[in-house]
């Protein structure tokens, strides 16, 4: 996993041990332990990690009204209850232009008012909920409602 991983060795003088990765990954889901010896004293412990992804589908950049697929998949093992999407904080009703199925968000029509930050919340069987967050850019005329623009004879006009 190098050069991904680092432990801080500053950190363990005050019994720190703790692991860093970064950027994670889907395949390092799973389980870590660590152990550590002092001089008759050994200590360890195991942690899960659990990884949640959104992937979009095309890949960015997405360009105005060209339809696209958000996906939310994580590595929980439990059964998927609920998948619920939220732009900008306020959830995404699933009707209309938004269509989602199996921890998928279809947008049929993207608009500019669709970019920026899109939320994925997954709840399971055993009522564990897990969320990511999608920063979506869309690529598009972001512009005046009516798109005529005067100028001066003379001037120059953008």
């Amino acid at each position: 996993m190098r050069p991904r991983v680092s432990v801080q060795d500053s950190a363990l003088r005050n019994g720190n041990f703790s692991l860093r990765i970064d950027p994670v990954r889907s395949e390092d889901a799973g389980f870590y332990e660590a152990r550590v010896a002092y001089n008759t004293e050994v200590q360890g412990c195991q942690v899960e990690l659990g990884v949640i992804t959104v992937t979009l589908s095309p890949p960015s950049p997405v360009v105005e009204n060209e339809p696209l697929l958000l996906s939310c998949n994580s590595s929980h093992q439990a059964s998927l209850v609920e998948t619920c999407w939220f732009h900008n904080g306020r959830q995404v009703p699933t009707s209309g232009t938004f269509c989602s199925l199996h921890g998928a968000l279809s947008i049929l029509r993207p608009a500019m008012s669709d970019a920026g930050s899109w939320r994925c919340q997954l709840r399971y069987s055993d009522n564990k909920i897990i969320s990511a967050t999608y920063n979506l850019r869309i690529l598009g005329f972001d512009g005046p409602a009516n798109p005529v623009v005067y100028a001066a004879a003379g001037s120059a006009a953008d």
